[in-house]
Order: structure tokens, then C-alpha cells, then sequence
């Protein structure tokens, strides 16, 4: 039975702005997005039939076609009809390490993992670009979450332009485990206070401006230097005016977490993660002990994880 087994790491932003709406009903957003060692190993193997599965230990992990990782599968299989014929169907096992409803793109990144896995399975050669636009098809972190890295995401996350890797940084990672923040809600929530700020999408001008401006702000010369300092001082997420006014406890360990130090500290895409910008695997295991010692919470689990330069990789 062939398989591969691939790390799919998790990503976190760096900066989140939100321009306008689309004709689609999504958010014409501008990112910059970064992938971190924290990862699920997924495994992709050979099956004798046409069946796809997919297994997972964990409680809130669907084990059905729900799962973005069968769908993922399911799009290989269509798309690639004659090869699904030829080599059968595949069966998925995910092991979790990435906190499940915590904005950092797990489900994502398993569903590009499979992508990856998949082509690799079937030796169908397809490019990174080839990838990114089946990964478009199921969800607007795929695309970012197969290649990885550093990049700044326009559209609705969907559209990359990929930057220096970074890999001389370090976050604190933290999310209470029973709290989980509706996505939906969180953008709806943003227009509903700041929609009269809005840019038209049919203000082709005003939308290419501000993401000229991004694209030659503060927080890309920064990475473009490898200057933490500087990022953590970019650090810029739209959404929390929004979500840590209805959730106390993430605008509390956010400001906990900043008053222990380190370069900066914000909410991760619509949280409720948190993460506390570092130096240093050493700094960051100190904020660890210092933000338990301050949040005596069983529910707080935290986590420590280094900028990557790549996403999806094969576990050596």
C-alpha cells in the first residue's frame, strides 16, 4: 500500500484589513499571512477501491464528507477522473496538533495537504500554481496553506504574492479551549459598525490604492529586512474591534499577554487566538510559564511555534 505522510502546518496573520464587500457576499480583504511549525501530520494512502475516507481522533473533527480534507479528495477524484480510475480511491487519517475552531487554518491546511498528497499518490506532477487554483475551489486559506511561507493575500485571501520567507521568529500561541468565535459573525459584525467606510468594489482605483499601499507599507520593508522589531510594531487586524469587545476574556489574555513583553501581540485572523510575537524559543517559553502564571485557567492552552518558510511538507 503507497502512502505519504505530510506536515501541514498551521498559519497565523501578521496584518488583516478589511477594504469593502464583494459581488460574492465575501470581504475584499488585504493580508499579510504567516506560516508557523505548529502542524497536523496527515496521511494519505492507496486504496484497492473508489472509497475515499477519512479518519480523526478528535471529538469536533467530522469523519464524513463534511470534512474539508474528503472534500479536497472528492475535488482530485473529479478533476482527475481517469487517474482516480486507474489508482483507486484514498484513505485519509489526520492527527491533530492544531486547535480545532481556533483561526489558524486547520482545516485548511489538511485540505491542502491532501491536495499535495494526492498528487504525489496519483504522479499527476501538477504545479504549485496547479494546486493553488483546485485549493481556491474548496476555500480561501487552501491556496496560501499548500505553498506557505510569508505572502500578502488580496481578494478574499485567495490571490498570493509571496514574499521572503521568514524564519527567525517565534510566537506564543494561545486560545482557551471551549471558546470559539463565528467567522461569519465577525465580518458581519464589521459591517454592520464600519460598512459606511467601505470601499466600492467598483472603485478599481481606491481598491488598487490601498493595496498599493500595503504592498509597500511598513509591515512587507519590515519582513523584506527580517526586522521583528519592526513587524511586531506592523502588527494590524481589522476584526478585533469587533471581537474583543464581545469577548472579554480573549481582550484579556491579549493584554496580558502583550504586558509579559516580547515584539508585539494581537488576535490571529477572527481569533480567538492570541499570539505574542518573540524573538527567541527561550522568550517564548518564558511568556508561557509567565501568561499561566497570570491566567490560572485549565481551559488556556498555549503553544510555542517558529515561523516556517514553506507550508505543506513531507514528514521525514
Amino acid at each position: 500500500m503507497r502512502l505519504y505522510s505530510l506536515l501541514a502546518s498551521a498559519k497565523i496573520n501578521l496584518y488583516l484589513e478589511i477594504i469593502g464587500d464583494r459581488p460574492d457576499g465575501f470581504h475584499e480583504l488585504v493580508m499579510v499571512m504567516q506560516s508557523v511549525d505548529l502542524a497536523d501530520r496527515v496521511t494519505v494512502r492507496s486504496l484497492g477501491t473508489k472509497e475515499i475516507r477519512v479518519s480523526c481522533s478528535h471529538p469536533q473533527v467530522p469523519n464524513d464528507k463534511t470534512n474539508l480534507a474528503y472534500r479536497a479528495a472528492a475535488l482530485m477524484a473529479e478533476k482527475f477522473p481517469d487517474a482516480y480510475a486507474k489508482q483507486g480511491g484514498v484513505d485519509i487519517t489526520i492527527e491533530k496538533q492544531i486547535p480545532v475552531g481556533a483561526g489558524l487554518a486547520g482545516g485548511s491546511t489538511n485540505a491542502a495537504a491532501v491536495l499535495v498528497g494526492v498528487d504525489l499518490l496519483w504522479n499527476l506532477g501538477l504545479t504549485q500554481l496547479e494546486l493553488q487554483d483546485l485549493g481556491a475551489k474548496l476555500g480561501s486559506d487552501v491556496p496560501f496553506c499548500v505553498v506557505g511561507g510569508t505572502a500578502i493575500a488580496t481578494g478574499r485571501g485567495e490571490e498570493l504574492d509571496f514574499l521572503y520567507g521568514l524564519d527567525n521568529l517565534y510566537v506564543l500561541l494561545a486560545k482557551y479551549r471551549s471558546l470559539s468565535v463565528s467567522t461569519p459573525w465577525a465580518y458581519k459584525s464589521y459591517r454592520q459598525q464600519f460598512g459606511d467606510a467601505y470601499i466600492s468594489i467598483s472603485d478599481s482605483a481606491g481598491l488598487d490604492e490601498r493595496r498599493r499601499r500595503v504592498h509597500s507599507g511598513p509591515m512587507v520593508a519590515a519582513i523584506a529586512h527580517q526586522n521583528g522589531l519592526e513587524i511586531g510594531q506592523g502588527l494590524h487586524n481589522d476584526l478585533e474591534k469587533v471581537v474583543l469587545s464581545d469577548y472579554p476574556k480573549v481582550a484579556y489574555l491579549k493584554k496580558t499577554m502583550a504586558a509579559l513583553g516580547g515584539l508585539g501581540s494581537m488576535m490571529s485572523g477572527s481569533g480567538p487566538t492570541v499570539f505574542s510575537l518573540v524573538s527567541s524559543r527561550q522568550q517564548a517559553e518564558q511568556m508561557k510559564t509567565q501568561t499561566l502564571e497570570q491566567i490560572s485557567d485549565p481551559d488556556l492552552d498555549l503553544w510555542v511555534a517558529k515561523f516556517l518558510p514553506t507550508g505543506i511538507r513531507l514528514d521525514d
